[in-house]
């Protein structure tokens, strides 16, 4: 977060606490009152520090850093009371919460040691106050608001940067995970092609039909090979979505004819004349529906009586499309996973298909919500918004 951010963000934390310029006046008045006391406080820090191993631990350059330490926080606690609380006020306060993650220390200690500070100052100003009870209480409430806000931001700033590394180890994971299953799914359409490479450099007068025996295999897991490449190519990257509205059906029956349901599986469409149209991008629609319709076709591959049904109904001011099997069904401790990256109930594939589906839907504003039963089948029922029905912006 740049600078003038993170100072819009910090004026609205203090319009949150109702922070005001008599607050930022009453606090820079302690100014003399506590900067005579402050090594006590500073000493206190660090010896409680001391006495907290999980704290302590981020401490690895002895009494050189602790004396270092020191003479930040002594800056810092100064600057409470400076009354100007600009953009690099707040950036130093970021930093800290920033610094916090890079040094390994868990963000429960930053609030409890802001407290201690908190106490201290406190009780240097109850104790050396000149004024009246009433003035006492409105300055010690201006300097907890000022104390709060910045646990506020050094808080924001930690989550951020914790977040943001997180993700970063997530993604090297993610990345592991990725080439082990790439590396998988190639290395057998590699090993077919390179078996029918070998036959055809070293065989002596093959028949023809021989040779066009290993040259289809090798067409065939050349094909396997470039599939497994688009999958993840589509998954790493979708494009904004041309969101135009069209038929469901015309979706439907388009992704059917490229991804072809054969005898003996019976397929079953269901879509009432008064169906609206939906808005969303039909050729990443067609990637969902394609996905949904192999899916169902091997679930089915050895189902007696196997069915496809593939449904469509306006449910508040939405469309759902069904596509329904009584194939195989999927285990309900697995249901919570199958469109998580790489993960996958079949023998064979990568498990990107339902991912790139949720994908392509989150961006079309759509959903995707699955039921299932072992033995009975599967149901993947994707929502998308409806939209009047106007022929002319058919896109098929």
């Amino acid at each position: 977060m740049n600078s003038p951010e993170l100072y819009l963000r910090y004026q609205e934390l203090q319009s949150y606490v109702a922070w005001t310029d008599d607050d930022a006046r009453l606090v820079a008045s302690l100014a003399d009152l506590v900067g005579p006391h402050l090594s006590p406080i500073i000493d206190d820090f660090y010896e409680e520090i001391s006495r907290h191993p999980h704290a302590a631990k981020v401490i690895t350059g002895g009494a050189a850093q602790i004396a270092r330490l020191k003479g930040t926080l002594n800056h810092w606690i100064r600057d409470l009371f400076t009354g100007r609380y600009d953009a690099e006020f707040v950036a130093v306060r970021w930093r800290v919460g920033w610094r916090h993650v890079e040094v390994g220390l868990d963000q429960v200690y930053t609030n409890v040691a802001l407290s201690r500070i908190r106490m201290g100052l406190l009780r240097v100003i109850h104790e050396n106050w000149q004024g009246d009870a009433d003035s006492l209480m409105a300055a010690s409430r201006s300097l907890n608001k000022l104390l709060d806000l910045d646990l506020a931001v050094i808080e924001d700033a930690y989550q951020a940067e914790h977040m943001q590394r997180q993700q970063r180890v997530e993604r090297l994971a993610s990345i592991g995970q990725v080439a082990g299953g790439v590396a998988h799914e190639l290395r057998n359409p590699l090993n077919v092609v390179k078996t029918s490479v070998y036959f055809l450099i070293h065989a002596r007068n093959p028949t023809v039909e021989k040779t066009r025996e290993h040259l289809a295999r090798i067409e065939r897991h050349v094909d396997l090979a470039d599939g497994v490449i688009t999958a993840l190519s589509n998954f790493a990257k979708l494009p904004v979505p041309d969101a135009r509205p069209f038929s469901v059906e015309s979706c439907v029956r388009e992704a059917l004819e490229r991804n072809p349901v054969e005898a003996p599986i019976a397929v079953v469409l269901e879509f009432p004349a008064s169906l609206p149209h939906v808005s969303a991008d039909w050729n990443q629609i067609q990637i969902v529906l394609g996905n949904l319709i192999r899916n169902a076709r091997d679930a089915m591959a050895q189902a007696p009586n196997a069915r496809l049904t593939i449904s469509a109904t306006e449910v508040d001011h939405a469309v759902e499309i069904a596509v329904i099997d009584n194939g195989v069904g999927i285990a309900q401790k697995e249901l919570a996973r199958i469109t998580e990256p790489l993960y996958t109930t079949k023998t064979k594939g990568l498990g990107l298909g339902l991912a790139i589906a949720r994908a392509i839907l989150d961006k079309n504003q759509g959903t995707l919500r699955v039921t299932s039963e072992l033995g009975q089948g599967s149901r993947f029922a994707i929502t998308l918004p409806a939209t009047p029905i106007d022929p002319g912006d058919e896109p098929r």
